[in-house]
């Protein structure tokens, strides 16, 4: 399988079986919601970068149900009133991120629970799981998905969503650091920028896990039967 390294292709033939099995793994989407997509002017966090991936995480997500893999996905959500916030100790990125971007119209009204801007814009699925309360930028905390992944005996998790050097590259680090098995679709992550994407996805590959192109990993699972373990279900749609 081809695999990235540093941002260079990579051809893998052995070694790296347990974190190519389907039947132990969940694809974690980070964050794909209006806060960070909607065109509006008053979009509250602007990534626009990741616009272009909405289509595509859709498409893949379609092929890995047909699998029988779990999909979760992950978004933002900040009480009323800014307790766990603004009113409190605040999130850095409030007051980091305009240091380069300039100032963010309307940043008070991002991830507030109820508002517009939790509303996904990638497509969810009754069969898809949901987990909210990411306050800050690593999908584990403070949320209940490590909880929903050992339940599930989940032991890869495959990346996808924004930004790539931030909550993905944080999301990426804790499911390491609890000892699961890292995969990241670069084709379905975005960045900051070209130059923080790629290195945000060099210090996967070197650290942390699994840098591929998401065609590559569904060849991969289509490819799996032989070594299917532990999820008959799974092994049965695959096949």
């Amino acid at each position: 399988m081809r695999i990235h390294v540093y941002g260079k292709p990579h051809e893998i033939t052995t070694g790296f079986d347990d974190y190519l099995d389907p039947s132990k793994t969940a694809v974690v989407s980070i964050d794909m919601h209006r806060g960070h997509l909607d065109p509006s002017p008053d979009c509250p966090c602007p990534a626009p970068r990741a616009r272009d991936v909405v289509a595509p995480i859709d498409a893949f997500h379609d092929l890995v149900r047909s699998f029988g893999i779990p999909i979760i996905h992950v978004r933002s959500v900040l009480r009323r009133g800014g307790a766990d916030d603004l009113n409190g100790i605040s999130a850095a990125w409030r007051r980091t991120f305009p240091l380069h971007v300039g100032a963010i119209p309307n940043s008070e009204a991002h991830a507030i629970e109820g508002s517009r801007w939790t509303e996904f814009v990638t497509r969810v699925e009754p069969t898809d799981l949901i987990v909210e309360t990411k306050r800050r930028l690593s999908a584990f905390y403070p949320t209940d998905l490590d909880f929903l992944l050992r339940n599930m005996h989940v032991e890869t998790v495959v990346l996808n969503g924004g930004f790539t050097d931030c909550c993905v590259l944080n999301t990426a680090f804790d499911a390491n650091n609890h000892n699961y098995r890292v995969v990241v679709a670069r084709d379905l992550v975005r960045g900051t920028d070209d130059h923080l994407e790629a290195a945000a996805l060099a210090m996967v590959s070197l650290h942390l896990g699994l840098v591929v192109d998401s065609a590559d990993l569904i060849a991969e699972w289509r490819n799996a039967k032989p070594r299917l373990s532990g999820a008959p279900d799974r092994a049965a749609k695959i096949a």
